[in-house]
C-alpha cells in the first residue's frame, strides 16, 4: 500500500502513490513537480509563492509559521480530504513548507490517519521512513494527539515529561540522552 520513494532530502519524498512530501525548494523545481506528476501543491508557509510556477497544478496555500502556538488542527481535515479527492480523480499532491520538517509532515500524517486508518504512531512512523528529518513541533504533535482521538477515541502516542520539556513518548529515550541547553 505505502511506497517509499526516498528522493533524497532535497527531493520529493514519496508517502504514498499520490501523495508527496518535500521542502520549498523542492515544491519550485518544475522537474521534479512534472516527474512526479503532481497536480495539485499545498503550500503551508507564511509567504505565498508571487506566481504559479507550474502550469495547470492547483495551489493551496495555507500561511502558518513553524510554532507550537499555530492552529495547524483546523487545516487537518481540509487537507486530507482535498488529498484524498485529487487522488480519487487521478491527481498526486504535494505538501510543503520551508524545510518539509515539521508542518507539512503533520498534514500528511493526518491524512493517514484520516483517510488511511493509521494510528498516529503507524503514521508518523511510516512519514518519517519516507523523508527521516520529519519531525513536528511539540504544539502540533498535541494537536495530532487530540486529531486522533477525534478519530479514534484513544490514542497511540502521548506527551511525557522530559528533560527537555514535554516531549512525544516515541522520543523519550532520545530525550533521555540530551542535556538541557543553559
Amino acid at each position: 500500500m505505502h511506497q517509499s520513494g526516498l528522493a533524497g532530502l532535497s527531493g520529493l519524498c514519496r508517502v504514498t502513490d499520490h501523495l508527496y512530501l518535500s521542502n520549498g525548494r523542492a515544491a519550485n523545481d518544475s522537474s521534479q513537480v512534472t516527474r512526479c506528476k503532481i497536480t495539485c501543491i499545498v503550500n503551508v508557509t507564511e509567504t505565498k509563492s508571487r506566481c504559479p510556477l507550474h502550469r495547470g497544478v492547483e495551489y493551496i496555500h495555507i500561511p502558518l509559521s513553524d510554532s507550537p502556538a499555530s492552529h495547524l488542527s483546523e487545516h487537518f481535515d481540509e487537507v486530507a480530504d482535498k488529498i484524498q479527492v485529487t487522488a480519487e480523480h487521478g491527481g498526486c499532491t504535494l505538501v510543503h513548507c520551508n524545510a518539509g520538517v515539521s508542518r507539512s509532515a503533520s498534514l500528511c500524517i493526518a491524512y493517514l490517519m484520516k483517510h488511511r486508518g493509521d494510528t498516529l504512531l503507524e503514521a508518523h512512523s511510516w512519514v518519517r521512513t519516507c523523508r527521516p528529518v520529519v519531525r513536528p513541533n511539540n504544539g502540533f504533535w498535541k494537536q495530532l494527539i487530540r486529531y486522533e482521538m477525534e478519530l479514534r477515541g484513544c490514542t497511540s502516542v502521548r506527551m511525557v515529561c522530559s528533560s527537555m520539556g514535554e516531549v512525544p513518548d516515541i522520543y523519550e529515550e532520545e530525550a533521555r540522552n540530551m542535556m538541557p541547553m543553559r
